[in-house]
């Protein structure tokens, strides 16, 4: 039977049908802010849930606010980068969406504030302490605190002190009642990343706990004991900076120099953000802002009394993890196992491997055993984001010492990671690894391990690892990411095709399988997209599931719109970004899209097309923005093993299934989380109620 569609006015594809991808991108960290909100969210996560709401803000604004505030430093247009709006009037509209959320953020706090207070957690401030605790603070501060203490001096005749953007202030002021003479200003940076933010406090009973802030506020007059003052006051200051890297251009130099010096420069790139106490007096805040010479870009943000609110991504559970997440223990994979050779169960078959619900060790076993096997001649594997102290590296240094040909595409431009992934370069190079940086002006973000195996008949055998995710252990216990284990020759022939070109960028090779950005993902996804048109105008089944992170780029999004006016169903699983509007009468009425935040980051992507019975299905590094299509080296694998493709299936219908921690996704950006139907779905907790039950099978 065929379709019937009806006829209706074609919308013309403007400006209007994309929501901006930064105020989408605010949507997003509005749902991070709702778990914060969420009573079903236990106490102490949802503190959490704040720390990481204040962490992807500062990001925010240090790479996408900087980078409108340079268009429009510039006089540049947006263009294809932000539409029809200009830099500055976007610029307003994002501070006027922080300023809500923010005010948003600070009354959530006071009520976590409270509801700790009830089950015997209390902030106490530098007013509030005992006796006992007093003493308890003077001493902490003599003894870890004040070695690590900066005190700066303000002076109008000495430049202003560098401002490091990760640190906060307390901005002094010293006076005296009569005013006879002229206040003295100071600064304090706050050393969190050295002594921690948190401080629990002597006392029986109830756990007290003290910012250290309040705890330098309460020894001020120790610091600044020199100085003549009737009156003190300490107001925190937060200064966030442009995080864009300038590679400058001189031939002499190697990539890695020139990555080094350019780390350099970012520390005192131009700022972005000023974000202050709101009580902070008039004539400290008109120092402050007159010496920072903050100009009419700049986002000026009065807030509370405590910034850096990331920290509270640590608040400790203060004795009572009741308040915190059950632990939900990883699976075993049913087919793998200490008494089997991983490489050999893969030379037999394709393996799914799905984090955070199995353990990430398989991955650094699947190196461990390469480095071990007399077989194995090469290990070559794409870096782009590692665990502080990475097993991964430890493997690829193991299977150098004994003997393999271990080579490391390390990625120097993985945002904010710079500065690790040159010291993991200098340790592996020292090593004996080769390390090479890539392509030029493309990072490499792809996510792809291959070894080589000479096998019994003296062949050599390819073995690989693609997924969606970094080879990182810390963030495999939280993000959800997929890496597909597989020997199948259509697959690790192109991979293999893939790390010659890395090593010699002229070599480009046309793929079958593989769907390589930036040279045939666009043009094969928009066919795939197209296909699904063409059979919905034929009156045949017709439909697409997407799960991913973002979705904005607008030459795929209107490849959308056009299906779904043909008649194509479109299921989106999106976590962050989505320029789409779906629910349109007359061009997308067909396209449904939901976000999942919950107490793991959505991060896999799963493409699938239905293509008329024969389905395609695809896993990727990459998601559907510009930079991923048209600027990364991504990977997209498609699947060919059944029961591989059977388990995708079933993770995308379950969590389309969720009505727990589900959002429907609009223009609005109200971010409305979906009406129950049946019985409660909770995605997360599903996924891996089923991941264990394969184990058990």
């Amino acid at each position: 039977m065929h379709n019937t569609i009806p006829k209706r006015n074609k919308i013309y594809l403007g400006e209007d049908v994309y929501v901006p991808r930064d105020v989408s991108w605010l949507h997003f960290n509005a749902r991070v802010l709702q778990e914060a909100e969420d009573e079903r969210v236990p106490l102490i996560e949802r503190i959490r849930f704040l720390g990481i709401f204040s962490n992807n803000l500062d990001e925010f604004f240090k790479v996408r606010y900087a980078t409108i505030k340079r268009m429009g430093q510039l006089a540049k247009s947006g263009g294809r980068e932000l539409g029809t709006v200009s830099p500055v009037e976007l610029l307003n509209r994002l501070t006027s969406i922080v300023r809500e959320q923010q005010e948003k953020a600070q009354n959530i706090y006071d009520t976590l504030v409270d509801e700790l207070d009830n089950h015997d957690i209390r902030i106490v401030d530098e007013k509030q302490l005992t006796p006992k605790q007093k003493e308890f603070a003077r001493r902490y501060f003599i003894e870890k605190v004040s070695p690590t203490v900066f005190t700066l001096i303000l002076s109008e005749d000495r430049p202003f002190p560098h401002l490091r953007d990760k640190s906060i202030y307390l901005s002094i002021k010293l006076w005296h009642k009569d005013h006879s003479i002229k206040p003295t200003f100071a600064l304090i940076e706050i050393p969190s990343d050295l002594v921690g933010r948190f401080i629990e406090l002597p006392g029986r009973g109830r756990r007290n706990i003290i910012y250290l802030d309040d705890l330098i506020r309460f020894n001020l007059r120790y610091i600044f004991f020199t100085h003549s003052f009737d009156y003190i006051s300490a107001h925190t200051i937060k200064f966030t900076r442009d995080a864009e890297l300038d590679i400058e251009s001189d031939v002499s130099k190697s990539f890695l120099d020139k990555m080094v010096s350019s780390l350099k420069d970012r520390r005192t790139g131009d700022p972005v953000r000023f974000v202050y106490d709101k009580d902070i007096p008039d004539d400290v805040i008109k120092m402050l802002l007159s010496r920072l010479d903050l100009d009419n870009f700049d986002s000026i943000i009065p807030g509370g009394r405590y910034h850096n609110k990331k920290d509270l991504i640590d608040f400790p559970a203060a004795g009572h993890p009741e308040l915190t997440y059950e632990e939900m223990t990883p699976c075993n994979h049913p087919d793998l196992n200490l008494e089997k050779s991983l490489i050999d169960v893969i030379a037999q078959k394709d393996v799914l491997l799905f984090f955070p619900y199995h353990t990430f060790s398989y991955l650094i076993r699947f190196l461990r055993e390469a480095a071990l096997d007399p077989r194995v001649e090469e290990v070559k594997v794409t870096l782009y984001r590692l665990a502080d102290n990475s097993r991964i590296i430890s493997a690829l240094i193991n299977a150098a010492k004994n003997g393999k040909k271990v080579t490391v595409v390390m990625e120097l431009q993985a945002r904010f990671d710079e500065e690790a992934n040159i010291r993991w370069t200098q340790k592996l190079k020292q090593e004996g690894v080769h390390v090479i940086f890539g392509v030029s002006d493309l990072k490499v973000h792809s996510k792809i391990i291959l070894i080589r195996r000479r096998e019994d008949n003296g062949k050599l055998k390819n073995y690989v690892s693609v997924g969606t995710g970094n080879f990182n252990e810390k963030t495999s216990r939280f993000y959800t990411d997929y890496h597909l284990l597989t020997s199948d020759k259509r697959i690790t022939k192109e991979i293999s095709r893939l790390f010659t070109f890395f090593g010699a960028n002229y070599k480009v090779y046309k793929n079958k399988h593989l769907l390589l950005s930036p040279f045939s993902f666009r043009k094969r996804f928009t066919e795939f997209i197209e296909r699904e048109a063409h059979h919905a105008k034929q009156g045949k089944p017709a439909f697409i599931s997407l799960k991913l992170n973002s979705l904005c780029d607008t030459g795929i999004i209107k490849a959308l719109y056009k299906a779904s006016e043909a008649g194509v169903h479109i299921r989106i699983v999106v976590r962050g970004i989505c320029s789409l509007i779906p629910g349109v009468e007359g061009l997308s009425e067909n396209i449904e899209c939901i976000s999942i935040v919950d107490r793991f980051l959505e991060h896999s992507r799963f493409y699938h097309f239905h293509n008329n019975g024969q389905d395609l299905m695809y896993i990727s590094s990459a998601d559907i923005m510009a930079r991923n299509i048209d600027y990364r080296i991504e990977v997209t694998t498609p699947i060919y093993d059944e029961q591989v493709r059977a388990q995708l299936v079933d993770h995308f219908n379950i969590l389309w299934a969720d009505n727990v921690k589900s959002r429907s996704i609009d223009k609005s950006g109200n971010n409305d989380y979906r009406k129950h139907q049946g019985e409660p779905v909770r995605a997360q907790y599903a996924l891996h109620q089923y991941v264990q039950n394969m184990t058990t099978e």
